[in-house]
């Protein structure tokens, strides 16, 4: 998807019925994703203060800005994960409430009725707690994660679940909401947070959201932390900025200077690094002779494993089978910095 909308001079979807006892329903679960991805930029939702606050993998503060202020493309997350994620939530919910006896129902977009920028998508509404004697409603949370982060979940949820959670719960006035969780396709774990264990935190959620959507309103790109994750700024830049040209003087920019700097004395380290470690690897195999590993007090101290990987000979692919390397092999555009010799020089002298 290519559109862009402007979050604050976006209308806001008029707010529906009461669904949840200080949530309003903005939009159905049928509503076509285009249109949710709209409504979304008029408020914050879970995944947005996941982000807001340093902990998801998937955008910051920064990012979450320039999504709701329509500087990003309208585009929905079409990864492999993120894909699989979503055709396997139903099955994970139905598995939720057969295991607890409940009954859960889709919901959609919902805001809370005091704060109509404080938003969430419920992943399922729960209609018959299992931990109620009566039909008191809560919510369930449905996340699908690799199996390397079962580690996250071995004594509660992740950071960035417990915070979206908490987000969903304080949205929709819920004391306490389940959460599912299918790791590496075969794990089932379930878990319960409760708003009265996390106050303060659920306190420190909406005043960073309350802080944020002013931002936003005002126009007032956030300043992040110097340590914000760097592979989550260059993807934001790349989405940015998708066509570059021209150039922009920096002579009077000591901070791009610095950084370009330490971008250099980065690229020293890191080939000295990588030639101290060749150096020592050959004194290893030296060691070695013609032995596959080294033990000290009989454990293994260091091995060398054999390898392998496919290779194709793409040269040979476009002389003999024309049409499949046609087919097959494509150029793919990324970008580099380069920085011109005399620079470099300039900056190891």
């Amino acid at each position: 998807m290519s559109e862009t909308a402007q979050a604050g001079a976006t209308t806001a979807p008029a707010a529906g019925r009461r669904i949840t006892p200080t949530g309003r329903l903005i939009l159905s679960a049928d509503a076509d994703r285009t249109t949710w991805l709209t409504a979304r930029r008029s408020g914050l939702g879970s995944a947005d203060i996941a982000a807001i606050l340093g902990i998801s993998r998937y955008g910051n503060a920064l990012s979450v800005y320039h999504d709701k202020t329509g500087g990003l493309p309208l585009e929905s997350d079409d990864s492999e994960p993120a894909l699989w994620g979503r055709i396997d939530e139903e099955g994970v919910a139905r598995e939720w409430a057969r295991r607890n006896r409940s009954v859960v129902r889709r919901v959609g977009l919902v805001a809370n009725i005091d704060r109509p920028w404080q938003m969430c998508t419920l992943d399922r509404r729960v209609l018959e707690c299992p931990l109620a004697d009566g039909r008191e409603r809560c919510a369930v949370e449905i996340k699908c994660r690799d199996k390397m982060k079962a580690g996250q979940f071995r004594k509660g949820v992740a950071d960035d679940v417990l915070a979206q959670v908490l987000w969903q719960a304080d949205t929709c006035g819920f004391d306490h909401i389940h959460v599912a969780v299918r790791l590496g396709g075969n794990e089932f774990r379930q878990f319960v947070v409760r708003t009265a264990d996390h106050a303060d935190l659920i306190d420190d959620l909406r005043a960073a959201g309350a802080r944020a959507w002013e931002q936003i309103q005002t126009r007032r790109p956030p300043v992040l932390a110097d340590d914000a994750d760097p592979d989550v700024l260059l993807d934001l830049y790349d989405r940015l900025h998708p066509d570059r040209s021209g150039a922009i003087d920096i002579t009077r920019d000591v901070d791009t200077q610095d950084a370009v700097a330490d971008y250099l004395d980065a690229h020293n380290d890191e080939r000295e690094a990588a030639g101290r470690k060749k150096a020592a690897k050959a004194r290893i195999v030296g060691a070695l002779g013609d032995a596959a590993e080294a033990i000290v007090l009989d454990r293994t101290f260091v091995r060398l494993d054999e390898t392998s990987r496919e290779h194709c000979d793409t040269r040979r692919l476009a002389e003999r089978w024309p049409e499949a390397y046609a087919d097959c092999v494509e150029d793919r555009v990324s970008r580099r910095l380069t920085i011109p010799r005399v620079i470099r020089e300039e900056h190891n002298a």
